[in-house]
Order: C-alpha cells, then sequence, then structure tokens
C-alpha cells in the first residue's frame, strides 16, 4: 500500500476558486469602504453627514451579521456566496451608474453603503463558514494563513488603488468594483459545479425561531471552555491594538504629519504583516498554537508600550511593523483552531458571534483614541491602549485551555478531547 500524497492547497480546485472568489469580493468591499466616506464628505461637505453614511452602515452590517449566521446554518453556503457575488455585482453597477451620472447625493450613498454592508453582513459569514466544507482539519490552519496573507495584501494596495481610482473620478471606483464582483461571481458559481455544493444539511427546519438559532449557537460556544477564550481574547486586543493605532496616527496629524506620511505609515505595518502572513503557513504547522497566540499578543503589546518613547514618523513605523508582525500567525491559529472546534452546523453563528465581537470593539476605538488624547494626552491614551493589549496576553497565558492548543495536525483530536 502506497502513502497518499499530502494534501496541497494550492492544487485543490474547490479551494483556489473559493480564495479567488472571497479575494475579489474582499477588494471590491475594500475599494467601496475606501471611497465612500470620501466621496460623501466631497459630495456633502459637511463632516457630520458623512459620518452618518459611514455609522448606519457599520450598524447595519452588525445586525446583518447575526442574521447571515443563522442563515449559513440554514441553507447551503456555497449557493449562499453565489448569490451574495450575484447582489454585490448589481449593487457595484448601480454605483457605478450614479456616479458616472453624477447622482451620488447624500441619500443616494447612505442607501448604497447601506445596501453593501447588509450584503456583507448577510453573505460573508457563509463564505468564511463554507471553508470548512472545502479544506480538511489538518490543512485549516495554512488555509487561514493564506487568508491572513490575502487581507494584509489587500490592506496594503487597497488604499493606493482606491485613492488612484478616486482620483480619476468615482465611477472609475465603481468600474473596478464591478469587475471585482464579476470575478467573485464567476468563481463563486464555478465553485458550485463537479458535486462542491455537498455539505451537511440545514442545522434547523426554516419553522424554527431565528432568536432559538442563535441562543443555541451563543449557548453551545460560551460551553466550550477552549473556545470561550478566543472571544475574550479577540475583544480586548482588537480594542486595544485598534484604540494605540488610531492615537499614533491621530497625534501625528496634531503634530503636522501629512496624508502622504500617515499613508507611508499604515503601508509599513501593512507590509510588515504581508511578511509575517507569508512565515505563517509555517509556524502553525510546526508551532504550538497557544504559543503563537501568546508570543503574537506580547509583541502588539509591547508595540504599543514601546509607542509613547518614539516621535519620528520612521520610528513610528518601524514600532508598529514590529508590533504587528506576528498578527498573522496568531490570527491563523486562532480562527484555524476555531474554524475546526465547531461543528459545521453551528460554525456560521459562531462565526457570526466572533465578528459581532471583534466589529463590536471597533467604534470604541476611535472613541478611546479621541477622547483620550484630549483628556489624557498621548502617553496617557497609549499606556490604556498597550495596558488593553498586555491584559489579552495575560488572559491567554492564565487560560490552560487556551495556552494548550497544539498545532495544526492536533487541532481535531484536541477539539475532540474539549467536548
Amino acid at each position: 500500500m502506497t502513502d497518499l500524497a499530502p494534501y496541497r492547497l494550492t492544487r485543490d480546485r474547490r479551494y483556489v476558486l473559493w480564495l479567488a472568489s472571497d479575494t475579489a469580493s474582499g477588494l471590491s468591499n475594500a475599494l467601496s469602504g475606501f471611497a465612500i466616506p470620501l466621496i460623501a464628505l466631497a459630495s456633502t461637505g459637511d463632516p457630520a453627514q458623512a459620518g452618518i453614511v459611514g455609522a448606519v452602515a457599520f450598524a447595519a452590517r452588525l445586525i446583518a451579521t447575526v442574521a447571515g449566521g443563522v442563515l449559513a446554518d440554514r441553507r447551503r453556503r456555497i449557493p449562499l456566496m453565489r448569490a451574495g457575488a450575484v447582489i454585490g455585482l448589481s449593487l457595484a453597477a448601480a454605483f457605478t451608474a450614479l456616479a458616472a451620472s453624477g447622482s451620488l447625493t447624500f441619500s443616494a450613498l447612505l442607501a448604497i453603503s447601506t445596501a453593501l454592508a447588509v450584503r456583507t453582513g448577510l453573505f460573508g459569514v457563509a463564505g468564511e463558514s463554507a471553508l470548512k466544507e472545502l479544506v480538511p482539519d489538518e490543512a485549516m490552519g495554512r488555509a487561514q494563513a493564506a487568508n491572513q496573507g490575502r487581507d494584509a495584501a489587500l490592506s496594503l494596495l487597497g488604499s493606493p488603488l482606491g485613492g488612484m481610482l478616486l482620483a480619476a473620478g468615482g465611477w472609475f471606483v465603481g468600474a473596478a468594483m464591478t469587475a471585482c464582483q464579476v470575478v467573485a461571481a464567476a468563481t463563486a458559481w464555478a465553485l458550485g459545479r463537479g458535486g462542491s455544493d455537498a455539505g451537511e444539511p440545514p442545522a434547523a427546519a426554516p419553522s424554527r425561531s431565528p432568536f432559538a438559532d442563535i441562543r443555541e449557537g451563543m449557548g453551545w460556544l460560551l460551553a466550550r471552555r477552549d473556545l470561550r477564550g478566543v472571544l475574550v481574547v479577540s475583544t480586548i486586543v482588537n480594542l486595544g491594538f485598534n484604540a494605540g493605532l488610531t492615537t499614533a496616527l491621530y497625534a501625528m496629524q496634531q503634530d503636522g504629519a501629512t496624508t502622504t506620511t500617515l499613508g507611508w505609515t499604515m503601508a509599513a505595518a501593512s507590509a510588515a504583516m504581508l511578511a509575517g502572513a507569508v512565515a505563517s503557513p509555517a509556524l502553525v504547522a510546526r508551532v504550538r498554537a497557544g504559543t503563537l497566540i501568546v508570543v503574537g499578543l506580547l509583541l502588539a503589546g509591547l508595540g504599543i508600550i514601546a509607542l509613547p518613547f518614539v516621535h519620528e514618523p520612521l520610528a513610528i513605523a518601524g514600532v508598529l511593523a514590529a508590533a504587528v508582525v506576528a498578527i498573522p500567525a496568531l490570527n491563523a491559529a486562532l480562527l484555524g483552531y476555531f474554524t475546526v472546534a465547531t461543528p459545521s452546523r453551528l460554525l456560521g453563528r459562531a462565526n457570526s458571534a466572533l465578528q459581532v465581537l471583534s466589529m463590536g470593539a471597533m467604534p470604541l476605538a476611535p472613541l478611546v483614541a479621541g477622547f483620550g488624547l484630549a483628556f489624557a494626552g498621548r502617553t496617557g491614551t497609549l499606556a490604556l491602549a498597550s495596558g488593553l493589549c498586555v491584559a489579552a496576553a495575560l488572559v491567554a497565558m492564565a487560560d490552560r485551555n487556551l495556552r494548550s492548543l497544539p498545532a495544526e495536525a492536533g487541532w481535531a483530536a484536541h477539539a475532540a478531547a474539549m467536548r
């Protein structure tokens, strides 16, 4: 008997199609997320109205994500990916038409940004949860590491690309979004061929209350002692690190840094994350997930601690780069184990719960930065942010279940033992 060839992501046609569809959709989201607030500000001349557009879209996405988790567990996920891509294509085409005709008024921007956010919330969870049906458990860490690399690349390229397109005209942004959604729809459609729609049946009958589904999913998640720590750590570190990053950028702006300097500072952090993502597949396969999580959290915390002591843009960029370089491996370990440990029938709701907690902390970051700079100054605010990052690391180190997570090959057995 001969040994089976080891599984390789790049040789799996279904995974490659999934990645292409998800990446194209992600780039479209990055372009709209960059352009719409700027178009709103330019067209209205009122920062308050531009803020309303962003706030309403964020709230709509948060609510839709909860519904999207239920939908992803009630329906087959790959057809949901296709539906989301087709709806995204329609909305991108509508945005292009409105921009080309000069009709992007406040009301139009509010409507289109809200619709885009609802689409992402409703169908994004299904796309992420479909990964469990396509990739075996023993390769899930590498798949999540590849996703981290993709996200870092989009972060690095999205804003400059959006800026160039927006300078040429709003409809150029819409045309690029439409092209991305064409790719997302085509690859999602190809993914559904050849039996790829196979998966576990819906978790609950359609007549069951969605609220009962949400309670079941959250109850199961909180009962898992190996996953509770993931939720807590993700929420704390998201708030602490983003508050520290936002504080540093706000302080640089107050010190007279140009938008170009701010952009290059963020680009340096994104480049470091991309470099970290390149190393992540090897790390999650060879190093204990608990170790990757603790080290990543400590580096992030130490980076924020160091920020009060540096003031030059180049030094700030270097500190931020060092702080984020281990984040991709941390996320790959957290999300990879999370996906392996969660049954497919509950994965949509579990993913939506994790996203809601993570996104729920994000709006607080600019508030912490803004009020902190006003009342505690740069050093005091960064001290608070670093304290949150260090607290997340301490929680991870104190949580034996989280600290003991093995390397990728042992995730399935460890998750089964924790039931």
